[in-house]
């Protein structure tokens, strides 16, 4: 999709400055979908951009997550779950949502903003422990990881990374 005023190239050809300045992934707890896709946008746009994750509530560490991002050379192992309410800064340009509750709250968040709102529906890995065995949940959580990554480098026409 083109930008008003801008080239007509392939979103890997557009300029770093085309780059939103910040962006914030949300979900429901803020263990495994955001920080999975705040880590993955740190690892391929580096400091060009600001990046944050939160949830509706704050759970806790994921083991799972850590594993998953661990294999790809991506750690979230210092990740602090946090809400959206404990953001000392909402000047966000775009706020990618992972989980319906994230996106009815951002949308309430940034009604009075100018703000991009994204849904990216996105696969509750955590609703598998208890239900299957240690590698069909560590299987889910990498088709959740792996389709995060895709979706980012997409979105923001960036290349590079472990190939996953």
């Amino acid at each position: 999709m083109a930008r008003e005023g801008a080239p007509n190239l392939p979103a890997q050809d557009l300029p770093a400055r085309e780059l939103p300045g910040a962006v914030l992934f949300a979900c429901t707890m803020n263990s495994v979908r955001s920080p999975m896709a705040a880590a993955i946008l740190r690892h391929l746009a580096g400091r060009r951009l600001y990046v944050e994750s939160a949830g509706v509530r704050a759970g806790g560490s994921d083991h799972f997550a850590e594993t998953v991002m661990d294999e790809i050379g991506i750690s979230i192992a210092d990740h602090k779950p946090h809400t959206l309410r404990d953001l000392h800064d909402t000047s966000f340009d775009v706020i990618v949502t992972l989980s319906p509750e994230a996106h009815h709250q951002a949308l309430e968040l940034t009604r009075t903003m100018a703000v991009e709102v994204e849904y990216w529906p996105t696969f509750d890995a955590t609703m598998m422990v208890g239900h299957a065995s240690r590698e069909q949940i560590l299987q889910a959580y990498r088709n959740v990881r792996d389709q995060l990554f895709q979706r980012i480098k997409r979105r923001f026409g960036l290349e590079g990374g472990p190939t996953v």
